[in-house]
């Protein structure tokens, strides 16, 4: 957890996860993004109220549709042609590279529509809300 809030009473707790990915490797990160959003799914069962999983990126191949390639596999999570509509990640997915016997399943269906970031054509975010 990158981020961790409580209440006064510590009654109410809440998770946010981080990523700013700089190093390419764009498939492998993806998978980082969904192994987030399960590791915030799993804190949920251990009593925070809510959990989140945020994204920021500078580099377009990450958000934006190569349109020489049809987006399947990792990708389809995260491009889109149409950038108003979201990307529905739900279900097992399968790693990408290295040992791609790995897998996470996700318990619900989750929505990643990536929002232009300030002044910075480059820059984009999502956030995915836990609970």
């Amino acid at each position: 957890m990158d981020i961790v809030i409580f209440t006064k009473d510590k009654k109410e707790k809440y998770a946010i996860e981080l990523k700013f990915p700089r190093n390419g490797q764009y498939p492998e990160q993806m998978y980082k993004f969904i192994e987030d959003i399960k590791f915030m799914e799993e804190l949920k069962k251990y009593g925070f109220k809510k959990t989140y999983s945020v994204v920021v990126v500078d580099d377009k191949k990450f958000y934006e549709n190569n349109v020489n390639k049809k987006n399947t596999g990792i990708y389809q999570y995260f491009r889109k042609d149409d950038e108003s509509e979201p990307n529905s990640i739900n279900g097992t997915i399968k790693k990408p590279t290295g040992k791609k016997n790995q897998r996470i399943t996700l318990s619900k269906e989750y929505f990643i529509q990536w929002q232009p970031f300030d002044n910075n054509e480059n820059y984009r975010y999502y956030i995915v809300s836990i609970g």
